[in-house]
């Protein structure tokens, strides 16, 4: 189970893109919000898996069983929208790793994507623990080749450690960055976390139960603590790179523009020519890792909402589909930079809403102690998850609406007209563009 938790929760295709720009553009100082973040997922995986200890079922049958049916179909749809919506970032960045590695274009990546799902299934006769440890690899791969780059670049510790742990929005995308990064740390392992501790047995004990429940939370604390080594490196290595003064004209244009299709530079220095072969396999296993955890959590939401269980190559064949038609539209219409935002927009949005609702309805049977009683609080105490569920909604409320208006604001400032004539007087000479 480690090995699926663990994937779920280290930098996913969507997570890296956002912390590469928030490295470029603010260096260490969205560090912070990395911190808050993972702080905040540890408490609510933790709730979630010690709410499938005690209870014996996953959160998305539980939901089932206490909503009534309109309620409970809403609660489907929209937890599948996650799940969708969190499947086009893998479709969109292993298109890009495509078009690293062989130089094809984005929107026939985005087509080949389909066929990874019959590659993913010949590797499954093979036993799913080996491709999940294939894919941990060449994840941690990559991870490795970060560490080596930030040991090269040598960022200033003080100022990560300021950037850590000292909030800061400066600048005028400071906002969005912070929001977009903590967007991405929001995924939809809500249902997954609280399924997969089932299949571990639990004596039917109180001390069997509250052991159990610390363990999960050491699990989960060591997996979330990788995670954020990794992101913190990820985002050292980009500010430090992009903030140099020595920077090629070729690299200073792409750190302004930092995109998954363009990172690759970052690792020059510790990979040579070959930095952009190994980021294309290693983003196109990053995208693989995030996919395998998405689709066990589409297949226990179906099996605990709908009580349908269907084969789950099929499954995944299904929501891959879905997928690729956003994807692809975007891809042949945006290119890659339209295809670049299609991963902020259409997944953020949606998986931040998932939070919000697959927390309350935690917080729901965590203060029914009628139904559940006081053993399930042994990691937490009961306050806090009531500031949690209190907390998050509103927050991620106000997030969609800050993301809505970060999008379709008009700029305060005319940066461009081609109506506008500037003239300039240069030795006597007047001179038109």
């Amino acid at each position: 189970m480690l090995a699926q938790v663990s994937l779920s929760h280290w930098p996913t295709l969507i997570l890296e893109i956002t912390d590469l720009q928030a490295g470029a553009n603010h260096r260490y100082e969205l560090l912070w919000v990395i911190l808050i973040g993972l702080i905040f997922a540890l408490i609510i995986q933790s709730l979630s898996a010690n709410l499938g200890v005690t209870t014996g079922k996953h959160l998305a049958k539980l939901c089932k069983a206490e909503y009534p049916t309109f309620i409970k179909y809403c609660l489907w749809l929209v937890a599948e929208l996650a799940v969708i919506a969190a499947d086009i970032p893998e479709v969109i960045g292993s298109a890009f790793a495509l078009n690293i590695l062989f130089h094809i274009p984005v929107w026939t990546g985005v087509l080949l994507t389909g066929l990874s799902t019959l590659i993913l299934l010949g590797l499954q006769k093979y036993g799913m623990r080996k491709l999940e440890l294939l894919i941990s690899i060449l994840v941690f791969l990559m991870a490795a080749c970060y560490f080596g780059e930030l040991v090269y670049v040598k960022p200033r510790a003080t100022e990560v450690m300021k950037g850590l742990f000292i909030p800061r929005l400066q600048g005028d995308s400071a906002t969005g960055d912070a929001i977009s990064l903590l967007g991405a740390l929001v995924m939809h392992n809500l249902f997954l976390h609280s399924a997969l501790v089932l299949s571990r047995k639990t004596p039917p004990s109180a001390k069997g139960i509250n052991d159990a429940c610390r363990y999960f939370l050491l699990e989960s604390g060591l997996a979330l603590f990788v995670a954020l080594l990794i992101n913190i490196t990820v985002v050292s290595v980009s500010g430090t790179v992009c903030a140099t003064t020595d920077l090629s004209a070729e690299d200073s244009d792409r750190c302004s523009d930092l995109t998954l299709n363009s990172a690759s530079f970052l690792l020059k220095n510790v990979l040579g020519k070959s930095s952009s072969i190994l980021y294309g396999i290693s983003l196109l296993a990053s995208g693989q890792s995030s996919r395998i955890t998405g689709t066990y959590a589409g297949q226990y939401i179906m099996q605990g909402f709908l009580e349908i269980k269907i084969r789950i190559w099929l499954r995944d064949l299904i929501t891959r589909c879905i997928a690729i038609c956003p994807s692809l539209i975007v891809a042949i219409i945006g290119g890659t930079t339209g295809s670049g935002r299609l991963i902020i927009i259409a997944s953020i949005i949606v998986v931040s809403w998932v939070l919000g609702l697959g927390v309350i309805g935690i917080n729901i049977y965590y203060l029914s102690t009628s139904f559940i009683t006081w053993i399930i609080h042994s990691s937490f105490p009961k306050p806090v998850t009531v500031l949690i569920g209190v907390i998050v909604f509103p927050a991620m409320a106000f997030y969609v609406i800050s993301l809505i208006y970060l999008m379709f604001r008009k700029d305060r400032t005319v940066t461009f007209d081609e109506k506008l004539e500037v003239s300039v007087e240069q030795g006597g000479h007047e001179v038109r563009d």
